[in-house]
């Protein structure tokens, strides 16, 4: 539970900041409901949704990091994992930034008016899957740059901002170029994680 709790606080500081737009079109269209009497679900609903499926990922990366470590054999928990564990680590990070998964979820990310607009509810359940919905999309978009936090030690805060700031700029550019310039990166530092290990 420790664990799933510290993968879920990394997901909060990292991830939220770049839902941000999604939670003010959300309040922008209930806004607009409301001048027109309508009922509104508090927006709250959808951010709960939308942690609840970073809870669920949160639970696979702890049970990911028991894993892990005892391939590695690292010792302590927190500690960067170095080796092959932490050369795959990166380099499945970085493949992935190149991958037409990552960008039919990022496109999601990027453009959630669509879905908020044509999936608009009065009921909190309603709401609260919508949530889900794009808490999904976030973390089929983000999952592989949470691996990073593998190589560089688990809650190292300086990786977390970083990761945080990037995501929050990939989903607020267009285009494929900040993607692939960081998966470029990536696979360039596990390879050369991977020779030095080697």
């Amino acid at each position: 539970p420790a664990l799933i709790l510290m993968w879920f606080l990394m997901a909060v500081a990292t991830m939220l900041p770049s839902a941000a737009p999604m939670i003010r079109i959300y309040c922008e269209i209930a806004d607009t409901a409301r001048i027109k009497g309508e009922p509104v679900v508090h927006p709250l609903v959808l951010v709960a949704g939308y942690l609840c499926m970073w809870l669920a990922g949160s639970a696979l990366f702890a049970a990911l990091t028991l894993g892990v470590h005892a391939f590695a054999s690292s010792g302590q928990l927190l500690d960067p994992v170095v080796g092959i564990a932490g050369a795959a680590a990166l380099l499945v990070a970085g493949l992935y930034q190149f991958s037409g998964l990552k960008e039919a979820c990022l496109t999601k990310c990027r453009n959630p008016f669509s879905t908020l607009f044509a999936n608009w509810s009065a009921k909190p359940g309603r709401i609260f899957h919508l949530g889900m919905e794009q808490g999904l999309w976030c973390l089929g978009c983000c999952w592989a740059l949470m691996l990073v936090m593998f190589a560089v030690g688990a809650m190292n805060i300086f990786w977390m901002a970083l990761i945080g700031l990037f995501t929050l700029i990939e989903k607020q550019t267009t285009g494929r170029m900040a993607s692939r310039s960081v998966g470029a990166i990536l696979l360039v530092w596990g390879a050369a994680l991977l020779l030095v290990s080697a």
